[in-house]
Parts: C-alpha cells; sequence; structure tokens
C-alpha cells in the first residue's frame, strides 16, 4: 500500500498534505481527512475555495465595511 497522507490547516486557513505517521509541522492542525495524495489533494481542491490568507480576507472585510 502507498503512503498515506493527512489534510492540515494552519491559522490563515491555508491547507496542506502531511504524511500520517510523522507529527505535524508547527502551527499545522488536523482536519480529519486523511487518505490518498490524489484524496487528500481533491478534498483540499473541494474546501479551500478562496486561496487569500484569512488575515488579508478580514483586513479586506474591516476596509469594505469602513467605506
Amino acid at each position: 500500500m502507498g503512503a498515506v497522507y493527512k489534510v492540515v490547516v494552519n491559522h490563515e486557513e491555508q491547507y496542506s498534505i502531511w504524511p500520517t505517521d510523522r507529527a505535524n509541522a508547527p502551527g499545522w492542525s488536523d482536519v480529519g481527512v486523511s487518505g490518498t495524495k490524489e484524496e487528500c489533494l481533491a478534498h483540499i481542491e473541494r474546501v479551500w475555495t478562496d486561496l487569500r490568507p484569512l488575515s488579508l480576507r478580514r483586513r479586506i472585510e474591516r476596509e469594505s465595511a469602513d467605506r
């Protein structure tokens, strides 16, 4: 069987995949999805629809509200 990966996310809501047999890199948390590389990447493609970092999205929202 091939490598098994998990989907991880950071505080900026940016996604990545990580081998399940390794501890997450600092600042990254599991989202509860694991499988083949292709399955994990397909999940990320479905859920990560806005690639801008969370801090940028919030700043744009604040600036729009201030107008």
